[in-house]
């Protein structure tokens, strides 16, 4: 979808071949520029629009006949006033941004109060306007969502500004979604003009997009937004593949398309079953191509698109579908049935796909109109899902209806809290965001409280330990089994959709998780909890004392002292596994069973529970040494080059690899040990950092 064009033949089409993605470029800025022309002439008489923002009412009205068009012509005064003077890296007005990210969203559907605040959603941060200005001039809508998408200042939160403004806009979107839908918009405004920027910043942008972005584009269901934020993040990263595809797309183009043809085969047979319908031709994008290609090898004609069929009504769907197997050689494989069971971002299609006369493969999606809508424009179609229930149910009145609050931002917005700091929750948010499918699970406690289930969504791969914590949180430290489907499972043990969960929990408080419930856990909730846990009882759960015993030889290096020195004669030292600590973090000792020394540093949970328990610290401090080794494990998803472009990082910090472990693939996850060698501790997270920043690197950590 262009912000600064639209196809009228092609009606709510927004995915673009090569040739018009050119012409849309061109229209782009020269559109931008008209625009940025009639923002420096000023506001206009009060009796009629600005120029400036007569297409964005035009996109709008098309969408809302009725819409009050008044307080958008107020949003942009205020706008264009407080950024007057203020100019885009591009050399335009900046005004230029917030109306085209503005247009985007009106032509999606977006309603007035979306609009007005994304005309506005810059000012607070780089203008002297103030969210009491908004509150008192626009209400307290459009001032909630203005601040949802207000970066927080690099001045106060250094490197941390990233995640805590990606934290504060999705904990502002559980209360209104409506701020992810101008962030979306703005992030693919930014996206388009990003050629201005240095490359190093470009690939950044990018990385971000690909990650957290694109993934939030596709569990709101704004599919028109996602696509293209896809092409345009595939043209930055991947620029040969990208390259490579577009010439592939360019001469399908000049052979000629034969979809058209079949298309118009489709409009016969619908007419002679006497089901109006519309069919439209839909090029794939950029990536979608390069997708099936891979796919399939080399494609053939129909192969670069699909046919899109609409109708009215649900029941004229299965006709269509109907008509299509009876007339066409269906392909049975490709059947999927989205209406029935619609995908958990409010996706619903029929999805078929039949043999052209050439032999290659037809894919044909069947919606309704409304179901189009919701397909391309995902929440942005619902309009303002927050209005007050209909009078006519009764004690419902004022209450908010929320469909756009699924299960995965629910649990997101739980184990937010709990992250420790940024990079964990970076990190963790970008390995939530990386399930792309949901299960849906009815858990309960104990074998006899079947009735008493409630029904969770959870991402697919989890296990009874998620269930455990998305039920229990931290209560289920004390989970001791589980039956799925009334059969004992270990809690390791996948879930499927629809499954029964029974958990049993322990009654005595001293009970906690064990070490290897981290390896069987999908969900950040549940990651976090464990990990809390274990940090605060580096002995695990508590037993009586055994009779005493001579104190292990340790040879490894993390069981091993290491440089670290106590003022404890004789006693056996050993580096803490909670906190690994290096040299020269400040550290302190206390003795454990069996008279060994355990080092922690001092920001450990651990510390803090063993002064509560009366423990005494021993002092400790580090042998001379100018360099450090440690041991870090990195978790990722499986891909080509993957272990090369790793190494390849952590070599540029200036880490030397003692030893590696790579663990065989489990559900195309891979685990990585590392013990380096670093000339200067300091250097430890800039190491980390660089090596979360590896593609498909999810999370790093000290062991």
């Amino acid at each position: 979808m262009s912000a600064e064009a639209t196809n009228p033949d092609a009606g709510a089409e927004f995915r673009l071949t090569a040739a018009t993605t050119t012409r849309r470029r061109a229209r782009t800025r020269i559109d931008l520029r008209r625009l940025g022309r009639a923002a420096l002439l000023g506001p206009t008489a009060r009796d009629r629009l600005p120029d400036a923002i007569a297409h964005l009412a035009e996109a709008h009205r098309a969408h809302h006949p009725d819409a009050d068009l008044g307080v958008l012509a107020r949003a942009y005064v205020l706008a264009e006033s407080s950024h007057r003077g203020q100019m885009r890296k591009s050399g335009e007005p900046y005004i230029t941004h917030p109306l085209a990210v503005t247009l985007i969203l009106a032509q999606l559907g977006a309603e007035t109060t979306t609009l007005t605040a994304s005309l506005l959603h810059d000012t607070v941060e780089d203008t002297d306007v103030t969210l009491d200005q908004v509150r008192a001039e626009f209400g307290d809508e459009v001032c909630f969502i203005v601040d949802g998408v207000t970066k927080l200042e690099k001045v106060d939160y250094g490197a941390a500004a990233e995640p805590e403004t990606f934290r504060k806009m999705l904990v502002a979107t559980g209360n209104d979604v409506r701020v992810m839908s101008i962030k979306l918009a703005d992030r693919l405004h930014n996206m388009r003009t990003l050629g201005v920027m240095r490359p190093e910043k470009q690939a950044r942008i990018a990385n971000v997009t690909r990650d957290v972005l694109i993934p939030l584009a596709e569990r709101l269901g704004v599919q028109a937004l996602k696509t293209e934020l896809e092409d345009l993040v595939f043209a930055i990263l991947h620029p040969e593949e990208y390259e490579h595809t577009r010439a592939l797309i360019a001469a399908r183009t000049a052979d000629g398309d034969p979809l058209p043809a079949l298309a118009e085969s489709v409009r016969a047979v619908l007419r002679d079953a006497g089901i109006a319908a519309e069919v439209h031709v839909r090029p794939r994008h950029f990536v979608s191509v390069h997708r099936v290609s891979r796919k399939r090898g080399e494609l053939r004609g129909p192969e670069f698109g699909r046919l899109l069929v609409l109708v009215t009504e649900d029941a004229d769907c299965y006709g269509v579908l109907g008509e299509l197997h009876t007339c066409f050689t269906p392909v049975v494989s490709e059947f999927k049935d989205f209406i029935a069971a619609p995908k958990f971002n409010l996706y619903q299609s029929l999805h078929t796909a039949f043999a052209a006369p050439d032999g290659a493969v037809a894919e044909v999606l069947i919606r309704t109109h409304q179901m189009h809508r919701v397909a391309e424009a995902g929440v942005i179609a619902l309009g303002n899902p927050y209005a007050p229930a209909e009078p006519a149910d009764p004690g419902a009145a004022g209450e908010r209806i929320d469909p756009t609050r699924p299960g995965w931002l629910s649990r997101l917005l739980d184990w937010q809290q709990a992250a420790p700091d940024p990079d964990t929750f970076w990190s963790s948010l970008r390995a939530e965001l990386a399930q792309d499918r949901e299960v849906t699970v009815f858990v309960a406690d104990g074998p006899d409280s079947a009735d008493d289930a409630r029904a969770i969504s959870l991402p697919a791969g989890a296990t009874c330990v998620d269930a455990a914590y998305a039920r229990h949180g931290e209560a289920a430290h004390g989970c001791i089994g589980a039956r799925v489907n009334g059969r004992i499972a270990a809690l390791g043990s996948r879930l499927a959709d629809g499954d029964t969960v029974q958990l049993l929990l322990a009654q005595d408080a001293s009970s906690g998780p064990a070490a290897d419930w981290l390896k069987h856990a999908r969900t950040p909730a549940a990651r976090i909890a464990i990990a809390r846990w274990l940090q605060a009882h580096p002995d695990g759960p508590h037993v009586p004392d055994p009779a005493p015993r001579a104190p292990l030889q340790m040879t490894s290096l993390k069981a091993a002292g290491g440089n670290a020195v106590v003022d404890l004669p004789d006693a056996p030292v050993r580096l803490a596994g909670c906190c690994t600590p290096v040299p020269p973090d400040t550290v302190a000792g206390f003795v454990v069973r069996g008279g060994a020394v355990t080092v922690h540093r001092v920001q450990c949970a651990a510390v803090d529970r063993m002064r509560e328990v009366g423990r005494t610290p021993v002092a400790v401090h580090w042998r001379a040494t100018a360099d450090c080794m440690v041991t870090l494990v990195a978790e990722s998803f499986g891909r080509p080059h993957l272990l090369a472009d790793l190494t390849e990082a952590m070599s540029r910090q200036g880490a030397s690899i003692i030893s590696a472990t790579v663990e065989p693939p489990t559900e195309q996850r891979v685990r990585h040990t590392y013990t380096v060698q670093l000339p200067d501790a300091t250097g430890l997270p800039a190491l980390m950092r660089a090596m979360r920043e590896v593609p498909g690197v999810y999370d790093v950590g000290r062991v």
